[in-house]
């Protein structure tokens, strides 16, 4: 095959890792759109939908009128009904934005045990999930950091899940030290972070108020696994860094377990309060729990959210 003018033909090694590539993603791409699925449809049957009121076409329902309403909705043919005044409330048809990330760093790649998945493998999991319910609902959504523009319709999650495992750790989706990037959204958008978010927190704190400053709104959705809760170790342990911590040895690790929780909850109620001061809102989900609650509980904290409803 020639090549464009001005550009080098790939070499037969390229073009083998290219193919190396592809089938990887291939590979790994059912199984993740399967768990999605399965975790969708259930959240889909919890919420029972989500009208919102708006300025549509489709009538919705009546609500009693109260000073300050705007009296060129109201109703009289249902008011003459009653001794109260109501307006019509029409559904909202105009999509939003809500841009996705999930934490690609070493650290996700973490289980403690084989009988449980990676922070990485459930964090796409759930964003591939949460990505279905949202174009479901009539929602744009988007890998943030990627450049591309949110999209609707059908086959959202598998284009989604195809970027996500092409972009890898390569692209500009991944900061070096497992933050979100900086990347300059629409005002009045969406965020959903999902990570460990085992990061000094004065870092996350710079993203957020960037965000938070265009009047983005936002959820963080903490990944962990069981052991980094509980730190169920005894005796004599080596812990490995997976990133540049290296690594840390302790000769009774169980004596470290109290001090651990504290730093641990003192961690997260540090990041509770950050995210309040900006008007967004967190949870955490833990590997060896469903994550169908978790992804509930999300999603009706979106469903809720006054900016979504604007």
């Amino acid at each position: 095959m020639a090549s464009l003018p001005g550009t080098a033909a790939p070499s037969a090694q390229q073009a083998e890792r290219v193919k190396a590539q592809a089938a990887d993603i291939a590979g790994r791409l059912p199984p993740l759109l399967v768990a999605a699925e399965r975790i969708a449809v259930t959240v889909e049957q919890g919420v029972h939908g989500r009208r919102r009121v708006g300025r549509g076409e489709s009538f919705w329902q009546f609500r009693q009128y109260y000073p300050g309403d705007d009296l060129r909705r109201l109703d009289w043919r249902q008011s003459a009904k009653s001794d109260r005044l109501y307006l019509r409330q029409m559904e909202w048809s105009a999509a939003q934005s809500v841009y996705l990330w999930c934490d690609d760093s070493p650290s996700m790649s973490y289980a403690s045990n084989r009988n449980l998945p990676e922070k990485l493998e459930r964090a796409r999991i759930m964003l591939l999930a949460l990505a279905t319910v949202l174009s479901q609902a009539g929602e744009r959504v988007a890998l943030l950091g990627t450049g591309e523009p949110p999209i609707a319709g059908r086959n959202v999650a598998e284009r989604l899940g195809e970027r996500l495992l092409l972009t890898g750790r390569s692209e500009q989706n991944i900061t070096p030290d497992g933050l979100p990037p900086q990347i300059l959204l629409p005002a009045h958008a969406h965020v959903v972070l999902i990570s460990d978010f085992l990061v000094p927190l004065e870092k996350l704190e710079k993203i957020i108020d960037r965000f938070a400053d265009r009047d983005i709104h936002g959820h963080l959705l903490q990944v962990l696994d069981p052991a980094e809760v509980d730190l169920p170790f005894s005796g004599r342990v080596r812990f490995q860094g997976l990133e540049t911590e290296g690594d840390y040895l302790v000769s009774k690790a169980d004596l470290l377990r109290d001090s651990y929780r504290d730093r641990l909850a003192a961690h997260w109620q540090g990041l509770r309060d950050l995210v309040a001061s900006a008007g967004w809102s967190c949870s955490r989900h833990v590997t060896g729990d469903s994550p169908t609650r978790s992804l509930l509980e999300l999603y009706q904290w979106l469903a809720a959210d006054y900016r979504l409803r604007r």
